[in-house]
């Protein structure tokens, strides 16, 4: 028997946020009430439309499962849906016309729905920094994306490239264009030793591999080491830049997100840092936000046409 009624009464909403290495699920009530949590793996767009959907689904039913609803009560609800790479028109095509097992679902790229929960639906902007980075902003209805074309080209302030950077460093100083610091020596030893073993690691390194040198390069320019110090700096200033754009563009407020804000926010121009304001909520809320706003006129639709509404957030 279920907590909650399942019924055609009972409204519930699904916010989903879908990136490369995971994907995460909560479901609430009318009220706003959390009723369940569920993740799954990688649902990024690029592993596929049918392998992105079957992480949707499965991150979904585990939320569901969680709140004490049956599996099937996903077909009275409202969800929305943030994944990576979804700003790709082959990837935005296949999934509006993939199967979804919800009333009605809306899909929006990773950084919007970012953007969404990070300012309550408010007009704001973001930069986020892990493994890649993006700045997105929304204001009066407008988007605006910079960056995020993925690494290598270019994702600057990025993890991944910091870590190229501390791989580049690290041969000039094998080659004796720059002195061997210990922060470069540290860099060779665990990918080398010698260049040929490095090149070779490179050559393979995914995205991930190369962001794992990124906190090396940050603890050593937090101790004033020289060329880390450089390669943190140089990031830096590219996000100084990313938060610039948004500005202009008319973002009231940026907020900065991502495994690396909290250690580059040291880093950047005293000129941008007034602008910056923490994160009102997470990824999930923003697509919350986005089935709540997309989900109150398509219901009555729905239920009048008895059809399933998809839609991709504009």
């Amino acid at each position: 028997m279920s907590k909650y009624d399942s019924s055609d009464h009972a409204q519930f909403y699904v916010g989903v946020d879908g990136g490369g290495t995971s994907c995460r699920a909560r479901i609430e009530d009318a009220e706003g009430r959390l009723l369940g949590q569920g993740d799954a793996g990688p649902a990024a767009t690029r592993i596929g439309a049918d392998r992105s959907m079957q992480a949707v689904r499965t991150a979904s039913t585990a939320a569901a499962i969680d709140a004490g609803l049956l599996p099937a009560a996903l077909a009275q609800t409202s969800a929305g849906v943030g994944l990576a790479g979804i700003d790709r028109k082959v990837a935005r095509e296949a999934l509006l016309s993939f199967p979804h097992p919800f009333r009605m679902v809306v899909y929006a790229s990773d950084a919007n729905v970012a953007c969404l929960g990070a300012h309550s639906g408010r007009d704001g902007g973001i930069v986020v920094l892990g493994t890649g980075s993006v700045g997105f902003a929304t204001v009066k209805g407008r988007e605006l994306r910079i960056g995020g074309y993925g690494f290598p080209i270019p994702d600057e302030g990025s993890g991944a490239d910091l870590g190229l950077q501390a791989v580049r460093f690290a041969l000039r100083a094998h080659d004796g264009r720059a002195k061997p610091t210990p922060f470069l020596l540290e860099v060779m030893g665990r990918l080398g030793p010698d260049p040929i073993t490095l090149v070779a690691w490179a050559e393979q390194a995914t995205t991930t591999e190369y962001a794992s040198l990124a906190p090396v390069a940050l603890s050593y320019a937090e101790a004033g080491g020289p060329f880390a110090e450089e390669i943190v700096a140089e990031g830096a200033r590219h996000v100084n830049v990313l938060i610039r754009s948004l500005v202009e563009f008319g973002a009231p407020r940026i907020s900065l997100l991502g495994g690396l804000a909290s250690r580059l926010v040291q880093w950047l121009s005293p000129d941008v840092l007034h602008f910056l304001s923490p994160p009102e909520g997470d990824a999930i809320a923003g697509a919350l936000f986005l089935a709540r706003r997309e989900g109150r006129a398509p219901r009555a639709e729905a239920a009048e046409k008895g059809a399933q509404i998809c839609r991709l957030s504009t």
